[in-house]
């Protein structure tokens, strides 16, 4: 089994995470595949960003939910990480889809759930997704255990994964009761019992952020079905056999 690139936020420690140029980026240093994070706006368009509020990453401040989409589109998602990146715009999940459609890539969409629970985020992405036909190669993940079960309630079927740091001896038993595909895990939990597990259960294991060399060699040899890193060109190159 070959440990799936995907890049967190896009190759976010080379452009401002989240955005079209640190998607296009990614893919060109050899992702194979794309981490975003989506929350809905004030008229329930679904956008891409991981903070609930806009004070971090654009020139906005207050909560992202506060906002209508024309509003958002109006601020500028890039100079905060450099001047070269000034008047990047926040993209809204249809603009990635749009993007990543034609191109092979693996997609993950984190519902940014977890601390306000967006009604319908879960229906509202499903339908998109499958508009665009890319249910098949799309895993929702989420920290909210409700929001694993209402993806279920809306499509059996549907790839999901338990995102979680919390250490517990029944993750594996406790991600499947939920309905998870997967468990998506932060690096300290990684051991070769828990792979070993999730693979004797029928569970994928993906593992965040990892982006030194050596802990991106160990989720290779540890055969983990994918990893979560802001330095995919890094990654890709160690996958090639390289060093770092």
């Amino acid at each position: 089994m070959s440990t799936q690139i995907i890049a967190h936020r896009g190759a976010s420690k080379l452009a401002p995470e989240n955005t079209l140029p640190a998607f296009q980026l990614a893919y060109e240093l050899g992702a194979e595949g794309i981490e975003t994070d989506v929350q809905l706006t004030k008229d329930q368009i679904p956008v891409l960003m991981h903070d609930e509020g806009l004070k971090r990453t654009t020139n906005g401040y207050g909560y992202l939910k506060d906002y209508t989409y024309k509003e958002l589109k109006q601020l500028d998602a890039g100079s905060w990480f450099s001047s070269s990146f000034t008047g990047t715009k926040l993209l809204s999940l249809e603009e990635l889809l749009s993007w990543i459609k034609d191109k092979p890539l693996y997609l993950n969409i984190e519902l940014k759930n977890n601390k306000i629970d967006y009604t319908n985020l879960e229906k509202i992405v499903y339908t998109m997704l499958n508009d665009y036909q890319l249910l098949n190669r799309t895993t929702l993940s989420t920290f909210n255990p409700k929001s694993i079960k209402r993806m279920k309630k809306l499509d059996k079927q549907i790839e999901s994964a338990l995102l979680t740091s919390r250490r517990r001896k029944d993750l594996v038993t406790y991600a499947k009761s939920l309905g998870a595909s997967a468990i998506h895990v932060k690096y300290r939990l990684l051991s070769r019992k828990l792979v070993d597990n999730c693979q004797r259960e029928g569970i994928a294991i993906r593992i965040y952020t990892v982006n030194k060399a050596l802990r991106i060699k160990r989720c290779f040899n540890l055969n983990c079905d994918g990893i979560f890193t802001d330095v995919p060109g890094d990654a890709h190159h160690i996958k090639l056999g390289g060093s770092k």
